[in-house]
């Protein structure tokens, strides 16, 4: 009986990966024809909708039912829906009375995982704080390889230094970077890594994304004095000033206090001038996106660079000119 019941899992594990003949399936599980047609009625039995198609490129699939069974996940697959469940249970989906659902879901996820695939869990969850999703940023999604979050989770947890390889999109980093690890921050579809570099001996959000490959070096370090004791904050405020493709100097005719009550930190640093204007130092990916900052502060203000910018905001005040040339008064 156990070797039927482990026969039946590992044909609801390949369902779920895709659609099979009949003699693929037969030959993946070593069994006959007859058998598997059994091991496809006790699925069905236990709520399974396995469909079957006749034909030269028929076969079995794994359909939509009424209800909904048990599903089967690989080591990797489980651990990726138990962060990503307990992200949205931390508040990052914007979903409402989602919350609730997502502990109930987590809840039965953490009772049945081996205790080597907790950790890890554990680990991603403990040290990763999640950033507001209140910018509304357009900048594209930078995914990052669930086995890098992994590593620098647990350096984390380990207190142990880490060795990352530098991809050219990170450039500014070097080829190579060597870091005491302290907190993941999620924000805006994107992870950032708050760590101390021991090259430059500064504190900095590396951009997760940028990161081709992390290693362990197996030194553990005496945790340092924070930067912040809000690390998401430091993060934000690291990202507008150094972290994009394109940064721009802004004087706004207002005061410093208006203009920090506007904007969110992640959009740029701002620091007083006068009492009547500021400077605000912001960035994005695109010059398009700054442009957009700007106009949505509803503010006055003066572009001190770079000079692209300047440029593009010409070009943009000569089109809705001219779109407004003729129109009616």
């Amino acid at each position: 009986m156990a070797e039927t019941t482990t026969r039946v899992l590992r044909l609801l594990a390949l369902l779920q990966d895709r659609a099979y003949s009949g003699r693929e399936l037969a030959d993946r599980l070593g069994v006959t024809d007859r058998t598997l047609r059994n091991d496809i009625r006790r699925l069905r039995e236990l709520g399974y909708p396995v469909h079957a198609e006749r034909g030269a490129i028929g076969g079995y699939r794994l359909g939509r039912g009424s209800t909904m069974p048990p599903l089967l996940l690989d080591d990797d697959e489980a651990v990726a829906v138990a962060v990503a469940v307990g992200l949205a249970e931390d508040g990052a989906t914007g979903i409402a009375d989602i919350t609730e659902h997502v502990g109930r879901a987590l809840a039965k996820l953490e009772q049945i995982l081996p205790k080597r695939l907790q950790r890890k869990v554990n680990a991603l969850r403990s040290a990763t704080a999640i950033g507001p999703a209140t910018t509304g940023s357009r900048e594209p999604d930078a995914p990052v390889p669930a086995e890098v979050l992994t590593v620098l989770a647990g350096a984390i947890r380990d207190g142990a230094a880490v060795r990352l390889d530098i991809a050219t999109a990170a450039a500014e980093f070097g080829d190579s970077i060597e870091t005491e690890p302290y907190r993941l921050i999620n924000w805006q579809r994107r992870w950032y890594l708050v760590g101390y570099l021991l090259d430059s001996h500064t504190w900095r959000a590396v951009p997760v994304a940028g990161v081709r490959n992390a290693t362990a070096t197996g030194r553990r370090f005496a945790a340092r004095t924070l930067p912040d004791d809000d690390l998401v904050a430091f993060v934000m405020r690291d990202v507008a000033s150094t972290g994009w493709r394109v940064h721009a100097e802004v004087t706004v005719l207002a005061p410093a206090e208006v203009v920090l009550a506007r904007i969110n930190p992640a959009v740029g640093v701002v620091e007083p001038v006068d009492e009547n204007s500021c400077l605000l130092h912001t960035g994005a990916d695109a010059l398009e996106t700054i442009a957009i900052y700007l106009s949505m502060l509803m503010m006055d203000f003066r572009v001190d660079g770079p000079p692209e910018l300047v440029a593009h905001l010409r070009t943009l005040g000569r089109r809705y000119t001219d779109s407004v040339r003729d129109a009616p008064a």
